[in-house]
């Protein structure tokens, strides 16, 4: 089992990489992104602009939530690979 543990922070570190890449990615789009917009004729190469920025936060989400999920998930593998090992080595004793 301890020879799993080091190719899991591997892994946990790959994706937790990504995770943080593609969070970047999110903010720098959402960075241009207008809390209040404003509806008329006048602004509507605006609101073209914010429609094309909401359709590439909502085509990440699946992403930011499966790799968020991902790396909480190793995290807590590794954790419970780490709590076996030390209980092993404590009923050893």
């Amino acid at each position: 089992m301890t020879h799993a543990i080091p190719i899991l922070i591997i892994l946990w570190a790959v994706v937790t990489g990504l995770f943080l890449a593609v969070l970047a990615y999110n903010a720098t789009i959402t960075r241009y992104e207008e809390d209040q917009l404003f509806l008329s004729d006048i602004n509507k190469i605006e609101q073209e602009q914010q429609k094309a920025i909401l359709e590439k936060v909502h085509s990440i989400q699946p992403a930011l939530r499966a790799l968020g999920s991902l790396s909480g998930l190793f995290a807590l593998i590794i954790i419970l690979f780490y709590t076996w090992d030390c209980w092993q080595k404590l009923r050893a004793l």
